[in-house]
C-alpha cells in the first residue's frame, strides 16, 4: 500500500477515487510518565516519553487508516494529513486522513512507484 502526503503517486495515473479514508486513535498519559516529564519540562528539554507515546498514536491511526483503505480495495492512499486534539485533559485524539485510490497498471508496479515517491511518502 502506497501512503503519500502529495496529491499523486510519482510514476502512476489514478483510474479511480474510492474516497476518503481515516483511522484514529485516542491516547491518554499516565500518572508516572507525569511525573518524570513535568521534572523535565522544569529544566527544558525533549519530553521523550511523550514524543514515543505520540510516534505510536500516528503509527496506529495511519494502520487503521491503511486498513480501512485496504478494504475497500485501494492500492494507495493520497493526500494524507495528521491533525491531533485534545479530547479531554491528558488526552489527545490522533487522526490520519486521506484519499483511497485505485492505481491504473498491476500491483507489481507498486514498488517502483513506491521507491520512486520515497521523497513524498508519509513517514511518521
Amino acid at each position: 500500500m502506497i501512503v503519500t502526503t502529495t496529491e499523486s503517486v510519482v510514476g502512476r495515473d489514478i483510474e479511480v477515487t474510492l474516497g476518503a479514508v481515516r483511522g484514529n486513535t485516542i491516547r491518554a498519559r499516565n500518572v508516572g510518565r507525569d511525573i518524570t516529564q513535568g521534572l523535565r519540562n522544569i529544566v527544558g528539554g525533549e519530553l521523550k516519553s511523550y514524543t514515543g507515546l505520540m510516534a505510536e498514536a500516528r503509527d496506529e491511526a495511519r494502520d487503521r487508516m491503511v486498513a480501512e483503505a485496504e478494504a475497500m480495495g485501494a492500492d494507495a492512499v493520497v493526500g494524507v494529513r495528521y491533525v491531533t486534539a485534545e479530547v479531554t485533559q491528558g488526552a489527545a485524539e490522533i487522526l490520519a486522513y486521506g484519499t483511497a485510490v485505485k492505481l491504473v497498471g498491476d500491483a507489481d508496479a507498486d514498488d517502483d512507484a513506491e521507491s520512486a515517491s520515497a521523497s513524498n511518502a508519509d513517514v511518521a
